[in-house]
């Protein structure tokens, strides 16, 4: 089963893909989970908090000016540059707050197997994503007020209260119980990468479904700003680490926590509290990160080896 759980997992871009185009053909097989897609979130959340152990935020409290340099490059880039691109692509409203929502999100926590495979600072890139989700009930309703509201009305609230519920609390939860029953937790370990996997290829092909019609008309728009989003996050994120004086291993950590967000908190956020529009920005940057930054991580992970055995 853990072997059938690993490859799974590590096949996320097919099964988003799949589920993407199930969703285009078959809608009803995946609109009927709406109601449903914020707590199939939740769980996800609940499965990151049961893997992390204290170990993994040794790096906040031995060395927190580098998680809070790293922290503020991601939330002042990413959402900033998601109101200049859509400025400059001119997207309709419900896009345009799409990529933003994008930019104001916290970091994939598939950012943190990427930095492993491309030997970068995994202790940096855990204890960065931690942070920002940690600050997201604050931050993502905040910046998404601040760069959206000339598109839509934004309430503060609602949004600051619906990631508490599927992001913070379910990850106290998981948190807890691998404090209280370790042995247990660490048994079915395996499963809770899989539950992600399975939760985020769902969502994605909800999105696609609810926006079959409208895909047609947009698709071509919409992809040309998740690749500058994704791009120019990837470039600011390791010119941020240059600028701190980081060292290059630490850079390309930094350059995946920015470039890589946690854009299936997006899709949920668009729409519980906007619209099927805005989500689907969000839904092909969850897919299209992950391709890019594992092939960053391949050509970086072949250089070190190279160096190593030189």
């Amino acid at each position: 089963m853990k072997r059938i759980s690993e490859f799974i997992t590590r096949l996320l871009v097919v099964w988003v893909v799949l589920a993407g185009i199930a969703g285009y053909l078959y809608p009803p097989v995946l609109t009927c989970m709406k109601g449903h897609i914020e707590w199939l979130f939740a769980f996800t959340m609940l499965g990151i908090g049961a893997v992390l152990t204290p170990k993994d935020f040794e790096p906040v409290a031995k060395k927190p000016h580098l998680v809070l340099m790293g922290t503020i490059a991601q939330f002042a880039i990413m959402p900033a540059l998601g109101f200049v691109i859509a400025k400059l692509l001119r997207l309709p409203p419900d896009l345009a707050l799409g990529v933003i929502l994008v930019g104001a999100v916290p970091g994939a926590m598939a950012s943190n197997v990427i930095s492993y495979l491309a030997r970068a600072d995994v202790a940096y890139s855990i204890a960065l994503t931690s942070m920002s989700t940690l600050l997201a009930p604050l931050l993502t309703p905040s910046l998404t007020y601040l760069f959206g509201r000339t598109y839509v009305d934004i309430h503060f609230w609602p949004m600051f209260l619906s990631i508490i519920k599927i992001v913070i609390v379910p990850l106290l939860l998981g948190l807890s119980l691998r404090r209280f029953f370790p042995d247990i937790i660490e048994r079915i370990s395996f499963v809770f990468p899989l539950m992600s996997t399975i939760a985020i290829a769902l969502i994605c092909g909800l999105v696609v479904a609810l926006n079959r019609d409208y895909l047609a008309q947009v698709s071509a728009l919409i992809f040309v700003a998740v690749v500058l989003h994704n791009a120019l996050g990837l470039l600011l994120g390791y010119g941020a680490g240059k600028a701190y004086r980081f060292d290059v291993k630490r850079c390309l950590t930094l350059a995946f926590e920015v470039g890589m967000q946690n854009a299936g908190l997006g899709a949920v956020l668009a729409l519980k509290h906007f619209s099927a529009r805005a989500a689907l920005p969000n839904a092909l940057f969850a897919t299209w990160c992950i391709i890019t930054a594992a092939v960053l991580a391949e050509l970086w992970g072949r250089r070190v080896r190279a160096d190593e055995t030189g």
